[in-house]
């Protein structure tokens, strides 16, 4: 598993001459100081902000930083040479904005809407870099009737074209709340009354044999450290899935998918035992 999954997906090997884009960047780019500051006072939908290194922050510029900051997009700078090749135009004037498929909501705001929602399961993705996993993790987290899932804004794939892909539609149905800090987003959950349980190769109890009752929030780690431990050591507890075979771990989409369904069986017999009383 990191997080219990250990796998990563090798990047895509690109041309010398012509460097492919990662995966996770495939989808809209707005280039341009003007029409990057008009995006983002639009309020459209922005991953992250790209500036040139080389840039001087003045004018313009340093009015697409500090507005790109205030609604709490990263800002990366980078060599111009990226800007270059991934420029459709050729007249980035330093800057691009990479277009998300669907905006972020607020943490507090995912916390009001599952008070109002039965037996309610979040997925919080602790670094999970993979557009195709945290897409089949949000596709299968939409399936299992999860509430919403929570990703950092920072060392996550965001919620990209390629993201929606993989997830088959899945991020247009469930909410996904960007925080800067996931060890404060697992307090927060706590707070609101959920038990925050991670999954976590080294724990000493079996995940079937585990408190998966919800309201319940699931905490899965990216594909290469699992887990970090300041986030492992604020949850309520740690399972592991037993590995009865020769591999080490399962890929984290498959991890989480198995975490879903078990408490999806445990909420059905729960019902079922009611109903028959």
């Amino acid at each position: 598993m990191s997080g219990q999954a250990g796998d990563r997906t090798p990047a895509a090997a690109g041309s010398p001459r012509a460097p492919q884009r990662r995966a996770d960047d495939l989808g809209g780019v707005v280039e341009g100081r003007n029409p990057v500051r008009e995006a983002l006072r639009a309020g459209q939908p922005i991953r992250k902000v790209q500036v040139s290194k080389t840039a001087r922050l003045r004018g313009g510029l340093l009015e697409v930083v500090q507005e790109a900051r205030r609604r709490g997009i990263p800002v990366q700078f980078v060599d111009p040479r990226h800007l270059e090749r991934v420029s459709a135009t050729g007249a980035h004037q330093g800057v691009v904005a990479w277009l998300a498929a669907r905006p972020l909501v607020d943490l507090e705001a995912l916390l009001e809407r599952a008070r109002n929602v039965p037996n309610p399961v979040l997925v919080l993705l602790d670094g999970v870099e993979d557009p195709r996993n945290l897409g089949a993790i949000l596709r299968t987290a939409e399936a299992a009737g999860a509430v919403g899932a929570v990703i950092p804004t920072r060392r996550s794939a965001g919620l990209s074209p390629a993201v929606a892909k993989a997830s088959a539609g899945a991020v247009m149905h469930l909410p996904v709340a960007g925080v800067v800090n996931l060890a404060r987003a697992v307090e927060a959950c706590k707070n609101a009354g959920f038990r925050v349980v991670a999954a976590d190769p080294r724990a000493s109890v079996d995940y079937d044999e585990a408190q998966l009752d919800p309201p319940l929030a699931l905490v899965v780690g990216g594909e290469e450290r699992g887990v970090r431990r300041l986030v492992r050591e604020r949850c309520d507890a740690t399972v592991r899935i037993p590995m009865r075979g020769s591999v080490e771990s399962l890929n984290v989409s498959v991890a989480a998918a198995i975490l879903l369904y078990e408490v999806v069986r445990r909420v059905r017999a729960r019902q079922r035992e009611a109903g028959s009383r």
